[in-house]
Formats: structure tokens, C-alpha cells, sequence
């Protein structure tokens, strides 16, 4: 019975143990499950919140994306109406919206900061946005500065340039990107709403079993469920938010789909715009043109019309006074071949017959003449720091165009003043002045002390007719022709002027690097150049009938024995009929062929012949290649010039200056 007592006893003292712990065990259990519950939903709802705010983010990156894209290109469409219209204020249009988009580049960039996997997508934009804009300032500048041939043609490469397309495409990639990003965002936040939904599950069925166990829990459940309800109800506010936020995405979507329509419509517009304009500045330029060369032309032969008509009048009676007005008639008709050589070189048509030139030399032998072209009351200096630095270009053109400057200047001195005729090295890179590429060049400056010019007129000094000479006393072909020969030779041309001040012209040409042998041409022998030559039979082809027979005047006047060829395809028999032809002299083009097809086709046991080419202009048929090793005389000619080219064509001595001299 003790021990049963004792046995008894003990069960009491572990049920009053239980009774009286029970509740302090179940409580700790309760707020521990309780905590457990707490902090899994604040996770859940933090997880949540947290994926919701990142799928906004990429929302708002798409939008700034697609703003970029329609900010740039009403940028581009504001230019083309500037290249078109030449509006200041349609330019800094421009200006403005490319700017805008700059700045939404920058809210793009700063969105995605934090976006590793956009980083190198943005930098990328960042250095297509940059290259683009360089082109688009450039073509906008072309324009600014008047030249809308250029600024149009650039706008059309620019337009079918990989540029945009690569800008383009790095958008839609930066999109693309974010719409992954975005899917990945979508499963988090479903996933962060099954957990929610699972705590929530979780919590009821905990709490019910702790409300059977221990009443005192009641208000903990209550809590714990007000606190779910709560969190739902956020849940339920951020979905609204977030479908709010994709139906504001699809309206503005739908807004670039109008505005992508509305710029493929005005792109169209553009286009019809751009031919109807071409179109109209061909013909002023023609009719500018055609007017310019009608007044000169018609003030030319009236001098060699009169002249003639006046010296035929006076040959029996007055022969003195009829030899003046001959003078006149043949100044005349220089005048009016130096017109048309400028023409020709404005138009880039006339044939160039370069070699290595050292411009310090050529600045030396050109002392004399400009000194008694500008008078003596111009101050004339000279500095060569060209060092040995060889420029490509036919001697003659480049002659003809440092004397022109010289008289522009003297002009713009009022003939008293400084001229300084400079030389010099540069290293440029490439694109750094016009569109010369990296390399080494010779400079050659002409700057005054002159009146200088205004922006207006720096604008247009290159333009073909344009003077700002009194009439009668300048063609305004001048510069043109000076800008038609840089461009030929592969150069540029800038010009520095301030009013009051003077004006400097600079001319950039690119360094020739001599070979042997052709530094052994740059020093022939004194027997290379003989004049005379012993009477020789000569084949003349030339197809216009008038030409001919004064060529055939021409060669028997000076002692030679001409035969007339009136086509090329005669020449072959021609020269088999007569074996004692010494030398080949041909007009360049003519009909079926031209002159150097036509040597080309002889048989090979004629080709060792001498060959004499006379061209007055050769257009696209031009090629150096064809004029090698021949001698070439240009249109009009005198007998001086057509004995000198006769006998360095019949000697082999086909040295730099012929062409000068056939001038």
C-alpha cells in the first residue's frame, strides 16, 4: 500500500507539473508558430512588393525606350525638312529634339544602372546615339553653311546608312531585354503570391488546432487573421496597380504605332519632296549657268568678231592699224579659252597631266610673275616650309591657281597691302578638314591684309558666276575653277576671312612620296628637251572637217607633211598604205571610238609610232592611264605650242610642261 501510495504520488506531482506548465509550453508554442506564421507572410508580402516594383521598373524602361526611338526620329525628320527648307528655326528644331533625346538617353541609362544585364545594351546605344549624331551635325552644319548638294546627298547616305539601323536595333534589343526580365519578374511575383496563400493556409490550420488546445490564443488567431486579411487586400491594391500600369503601357504602345505610321507617311512625303527639289536646282543651276557662260561668250566674240571684221576692213589701206585689231581678236580668243579651261575645270572634265611638284620651288619660279601681276605697290613674301615634301598635281593648274588668289587678293587690297604666299606640312586624321583622310599633307596659303568678307559671301565664293566684282570686271569662275582643281587632285580648299581684317585661303593636298624612278624623271637630260626636228609625214585623225583642215594649215605651215584621216577606223589602212609615218597625231574623242581605243586596236607592228593626243575636253573618257608615255596638247593652240609638242612627241621627251606650254 506505501509503495502504491508513493506510486500515486508521484503521478499527481507530474500531472500538477503538466497542469501547471502546460499552458506556458502551449503559449511558447503558440508564439512561436505565431512568429513563425508573422514572418513567412512579411517575407511573402516583402517578395511581392519587391518583384511588383521590379516589373514597373522594366514598364518604365520600355516606355523611356520607345520615347528615345520616337524623340530621334522626329529628330532626323525635323532635319530633312531644314536640309530642304533651310529654316533657321526648323535647325534649331532639330538642335532642340536631339537634344531631348539625349536627355531621354540619359533617363534610359540612369533606369537601368542598376541593370547588369542592360549595362553593355546602353553603352552600346550610347555609342551608336553618338556616331549618329556626328553625322546628323555634320549633314546639318553642310547645310547651315549653304551647301544643300552636299548636305541632301549626305542625308540620303545617312538614310541608308547601318547607323540607324544598328540604333534601331540596339532599341528593340534594350526591349527584348527588359520583356525577358520581365516574364522572369512575372513568375516571382506568382510565386511570392503562392507563398502568401500558402502562410495563409498554413496560419488557419495552426490556429484552429491552438484555439482547441488553449482559448487564450484566440486573440492572437484574430490578429494573425486580420493581418492576412490585410495583406491580401495589398495584394489585391498592387494587382489593380499593376493591370492599371499595363493597360497605360498599351495605350502608349498604341501611340508609337500612330506615330511610327505618321512618320513612314511623312518619310513618303519626303522622299517626293527631296526629287521635286533636286529637280528644281538642276535646272537653276543650268540656267545660271547657260546665262553665265551666254554674257561672256558673246563679250569675247565680239571682240574677235569685231576685231576680224574691223582688220579686213584695214588690210590694203592700213596694215598697222589692221595688225592692232588682229591683236584684240586674239586676245579675245585667249580670253575666251581661259574660260573655257576654267569651265572645264570646274566641272572636273579637264584632262589633269600631274607629276611630283616641289611647291617651295614652284613658289620660288612664280616670284617674278606674281610680282609684275599684284604691282608694285604690294608687299610680297614668301615662306617654304614645305621641306622637301612633294605634292601630286599638274604644275600649269596649280600655277593658274595661286596667280588667281593673288589677283583676288590684290583686289581685296585695292592694290596697296601685305600678301603672304606660305608652305607647310600637316598631319591630319581622317575627316579632321573636309573629307580628306589620314595621311600626310602639303599646305599652300595665300592670306591678305584685304577688305576680307563677309559670312554671307564666304558662303558662296565657291558658287560658279558668283562676283561680288563690278560687271565686265570678273566671270566669277575664279575660285570655282580653284575649287574644282583641289577636289581633283584629291585636296581641300578652306577658307578664313574676317570684314576688316583680310583673308587667308588654304589649300590642302596630299604628300607624294617619290619612287626612283620617278626621282630619275625629276631630273632629264638637257637632250630631252630639243625643239627641232627635221620635216616629218604626220597621219592626222580628227573627225570634224573644219578642225582638220586648220591642223593640216597648221602642220604645213610648219614645214611638216600632213595626211588626213576623217574616222579612226581609217587610220589602220592609212598607215599601211603609207610606211614612211613617222608620228600619230589624234583628237581624243570621236565618234565610235576615241583616240587612245584607236591606237590601242593597231596592229602591234605599228604601236612604236609617236603619238600626239590634242583634246579639248574628254569628259568621263579621261584616264591618265590612257595619256601614258604620249604626248597630250589641249585646245585652243598656237603654231609655238604645236611645234613644241610636235618635236617632244617626235624626240620621246614627254617631260611636265608640254601641257603648260599648249596652253
Amino acid at each position: 500500500m506505501a509503495e502504491r501510495d508513493v506510486i500515486d504520488e508521484q503521478d499527481r506531482g507530474w500531472r500538477a507539473v503538466a497542469r501547471r506548465y502546460m499552458p506556458l509550453v502551449l503559449g511558447i508554442l503558440l508564439i512561436g508558430s505565431l512568429g513563425a506564421l508573422l514572418y513567412s507572410a512579411s517575407s511573402a508580402s516583402r517578395d511581392h512588393q519587391r518583384a511588383l516594383a521590379e516589373q514597373q521598373r522594366s514598364w518604365e524602361i520600355m516606355a523611356l525606350a520607345r520615347a528615345f526611338e520616337a524623340k530621334t526620329t522626329r529628330a532626323e525628320v525635323t532635319l530633312a525638312r531644314y536640309v530642304i527648307s533651310l529654316d533657321p528655326d526648323t535647325g534649331r528644331l532639330f538642335q532642340d529634339q536631339w537634344r531631348t533625346a539625349a536627355s531621354q538617353l540619359k533617363s534610359l541609362t540612369y533606369a537601368t544602372r542598376k541593370s547588369d544585364w542592360q549595362r553593355g545594351n546602353v553603352r552600346a546605344l550610347q555609342v551608336a546615339f553618338s556616331q549618329r549624331g556626328k553625322t546628323l551635325s555634320e549633314i546639318g552644319l553642310r547645310t547651315t553653311y549653304d551647301q544643300k548638294m552636299g548636305a541632301l546627298a549626305q542625308f540620303h547616305q545617312a538614310g541608308q546608312s547601318q547607323d540607324i539601323k544598328r540604333l534601331t536595333a540596339l532599341i528593340d534589343l534594350v526591349i527584348q531585354a527588359e520583356n525577358a526580365r520581365l516574364r522572369e519578374r512575372s513568375l516571382a511575383v506568382s510565386l511570392a503570391g503562392d507563398r502568401t496563400e500558402f502562410v495563409g493556409k498554413t496560419s488557419r490550420i495552426v490556429g484552429l488546432a491552438l484555439l482547441v488546445c488553449i482559448l487564450f490564443a484566440l486573440w492572437l488567431v484574430n490578429a494573425a487573421y486580420t493581418e492576412r486579411r490585410n495583406a491580401r487586400r495589398m495584394a489585391d491594391i498592387e494587382a489593380e496597380r499593376a493591370d492599371r500600369l499595363e493597360e497605360a503601357v498599351a495605350a502608349r504602345t498604341g501611340e508609337l504605332s500612330d506615330a511610327y505610321e505618321q512618320l513612314k507617311r511623312e518619310s513618303a512625303e519626303r522622299a517626293a519632296a527631296e526629287d521635286n527639289l533636286r529637280q528644281m536646282q538642276k535646272m537653276d543651276a543650268v540656267g545660271q549657268l547657260t546665262g553665265g557662260i551666254a554674257h561672256d561668250f558673246n563679250n569675247m566674240l565680239a571682240v574677235v568678231v569685231g576685231g576680224l571684221e574691223l582688220a579686213k576692213r584695214k588690210m590694203r589701206l592700213k596694215p598697222a592699224e589692221a595688225g592692232h585689231h588682229l591683236d584684240n581678236a586674239m586676245e579675245g580668243a585667249n580670253r575666251a579659252a581661259a574660260l573655257t579651261r576654267r569651265l572645264l575645270a570646274f566641272a572636273r572634265s579637264e584632262p589633269l597631266l600631274p607629276n611630283a611638284v616641289d611647291p617651295d620651288g614652284l613658289l620660288r619660279g612664280m616670284a617674278d610673275l606674281v610680282d609684275r601681276t599684284i604691282g608694285d605697290q604690294i608687299i610680297v613674301s614668301f615662306a617654304h616650309r614645305a621641306s622637301g615634301w612633294r605634292i601630286f598635281v599638274d604644275q600649269h593648274q596649280m600655277e593658274n591657281a595661286l596667280l588667281n588668289l593673288c589677283v583676288n587678293a590684290r583686289d581685296a587690297m585695292e592694290g596697296r597691302g601685305t600678301l603672304t604666299i606660305s608652305t607647310g606640312q600637316a598631319r591630319l586624321v581622317a575627316n579632321e578638314i573636309g573629307e580628306c583622310p589620314a595621311g600626310d599633307y602639303v599646305t599652300v596659303t595665300v592670306a591678305d591684309n584685304g577688305c576680307g568678307m563677309t559670312p554671307e559671301v564666304a558662303a558662296r565664293v565657291f558658287e560658279p558666276f558668283f562676283t561680288t566684282k563690278p560687271v565686265g570686271k570678273g566671270t566669277g569662275l575664279g575660285l570655282s575653277q580653284i575649287f574644282g582643281f583641289v577636289r581633283q587632285s584629291q585636296g581641300e580648299i578652306r577658307i578664313e576671312s574676317e570684314l576688316g581684317t583680310g583673308t587667308s585661303v588654304h589649300i590642302y593636298l596630299p604628300r607624294r612620296i617619290l619612287t626612283e624612278q620617278e626621282a630619275a624623271a625629276q631630273a632629264p637630260s638637257i637632250e630631252q628637251f630639243d625643239t627641232l626636228h627635221p620635216p616629218t609625214r604626220i597621219l592626222v585623225v580628227e573627225d570634224d572637217p573644219r578642225v582638220l583642215n586648220q591642223t593640216m594649215a597648221a602642220l604645213a605651215e610648219l614645214g611638216h607633211l600632213p595626211i588626213a584621216c576623217d574616222h579612226p577606223s581609217k587610220a589602220a589602212k592609212l598607215l599601211s598604205n603609207n610606211a614612211d609615218i613617222g608620228l600619230i597625231m589624234s583628237d581624243v574623242l570621236m565618234p565610235d571610238m576615241t583616240g587612245p581605243e584607236m591606237i590601242r586596236t593597231l596592229p602591234a607592228h605599228m604601236r612604236h609610232l609617236p603619238v600626239l593626243f590634242v583634246t579639248g575636253f574628254t569628259g568621263d573618257a579621261t584616264d591618265s592611264d590612257d595619256f601614258r608615255g604620249h604626248e597630250v596638247l589641249r585646245k585652243p593652240y598656237t603654231l609655238a605650242a604645236l611645234g613644241l609638242a610636235l618635236s617632244n612627241a617626235l624626240n620621246g621627251s614627254n617631260h611636265p610642261g608640254t601641257a603648260a606650254a599648249a596652253e
